[in-house]
């Protein structure tokens, strides 16, 4: 699925994610963490989540302890415009205030103005502007404590 929506990306002229990123060690070693969560419509594989406890590269400056992270959101084509994203997101935020974090933030490439949309419509908030390495992110925070 990661390979597949990087490559659909790609095509458009957007960097998604670097090489590095999607090998598959490095992958099934998240895997194995138990880090990616799958969405499933009527049993296929519709999309996916990577959910983290902590996040030093693009949050380096905020106390861990007090919040979840979400990466790699990913929604094969052939479901697009059916919810997954949105139920993914519900997931997380879920699983965020189960664990007793006050925030799941999560960050996008600053330029993707779709993306961005989406995770403002759910309720996320920006919380900054970082670059880190090559991106140039927009970071988002959303208080799990508020959710219903």
């Amino acid at each position: 699925m990661l390979r597949e929506a990087a490559e659909w990306v790609d095509a458009l002229g957007v960097v998604m994610w670097e090489a590095g990123e999607l090998v598959s060690e490095r992958i099934a070693s998240e895997v194995a963490a138990g880090q990616f969560v799958i969405a499933e419509s009527h049993g296929e594989a519709a999309g996916a989540l990577r959910f983290q406890m902590e996040d030093l590269l693009f949050w380096p400056d905020i106390p861990q302890q007090e919040s979840a992270f979400v990466h790699r959101l990913v929604v094969r084509r052939r479901f697009k415009g059916q919810g997954i994203s949105i139920e993914l997101l519900r997931w997380a935020v879920d699983r965020a205030r189960e664990l007793g974090k006050q925030h799941l933030r999560l960050d996008c490439d600053e330029s993707r103005p779709k993306l961005r949309a989406l995770y403002e419509g759910f309720g996320f908030r920006v919380h900054s502007f970082r670059q880190v390495g090559p991106y140039y992110v927009a970071r988002y925070e959303y208080n799990v404590s508020n959710a219903s």
